[in-house]
């Protein structure tokens, strides 16, 4: 099966072709500012796609509560015009080929399963760590995108009286860390000042790791998934993994009466292109 495949992000839209079971010409141009120009770049690019392939169909990774039923993307997100309508109905009209739109976190835990860290996993979960907390959960090799649509939002898990997002978030650590300090330091420059025996850093280093660990070891033991895979900048940092599963040992340390299961983790492998092999592998689900 040959696709066109499309990731839209708010500050650029990626494009490749799936053919040969890789994707190919991968590239990227700017997010249009309207819905009419949206529709003439996507449609120009996906014409060369296919006056040089044979294609099947596009596959989308986009923002938003994607609703697989209507073909609406609820919610919101930084490019307003795509939602609240019936996008994927007008984009087939455009494109004159079948197309399937999913979820970018639920793509890159599709892209995740088929070609990177969750390979051969029958159920996953899949955080993206960022500005916010996300994630996507896999059951039978499927997303499960709850009865609201809301399978996957980690975000909103209430740890120690706070939400995972304002608690686990590089970006929401740094806040914290800036505030108390004056200083105007990132998430990696909080990492670094803490290994460097700055303790306000490593305070909200600790706050950051026990939140997220919480969340871990609550989504296993709820859901019990295979494995566990992480994403968005912070999966970068090679020290994430050890400091997580030390936090994690804590956690389970701390219940000396119960048996309790330890998280099989694992740093996400696809990185830049995990939407875009998972919008193919929604679209091969979805079109057999």
């Amino acid at each position: 099966m040959n696709l066109a495949a499309i990731d839209i992000g708010g500050t650029t839209i990626k494009i490749a072709t799936w053919k040969d079971n890789k994707l190919q010409n991968k590239h990227a141009v700017d997010t249009p500012k309207t819905l009419e120009e949206f529709y003439t770049v996507l449609t120009d690019e996906v014409n060369k796609i296919k006056s040089e392939n044979k294609i099947d169909g596009v596959a989308i990774s986009s923002p938003g509560a994607v609703n697989k039923e209507t073909g609406i993307i609820g919610g919101s997100s930084a490019i307003p015009y795509i939602h609240n309508f019936k996008i994927v109905d007008e984009l087939e009209k455009r494109f004159e080929l079948p197309v399937t739109i999913e979820n970018d976190a639920n793509s890159a835990a599709l892209g995740e399963l088929a070609d990177g860290s969750g390979k051969s996993c029958n159920s996953m979960a899949f955080f993206v760590i960022g500005t916010g907390v996300g994630g996507a959960l896999i059951i039978n090799q499927k997303i499960w995108h709850g009865a609201h649509l809301y399978g996957g939002e980690f975000g909103y898990m209430m740890i120690n009286d706070g939400q995972l997002s304002a608690l686990a978030s590089p970006v929401a650590m740094a806040k914290r860390y800036n505030a108390r300090t004056g200083k105007h330091a990132n998430g990696k420059d909080v990492f670094e000042a803490a290994d460097n025996n700055d303790p306000i850093a490593a305070q909200e280093r600790d706050t950051m790791l026990h939140a997220l660990a919480t969340a871990i070891f609550n989504i296993q033991h709820s859901f019990d998934p295979e494995k566990i895979v992480l994403g968005g900048g912070i999966s970068n940092n090679p020290k994430l993994l050890t400091l997580l599963n030390e936090e994690i040992e804590k956690i389970r340390k701390s219940m000396p009466n119960l048996v309790t299961i330890k998280p099989d983790l694992a740093i996400c492998k696809l990185k830049s292109d995990a939407n875009l092999r998972g919008a193919v592998a929604d679209f091969e689900q979805n079109h057999k």
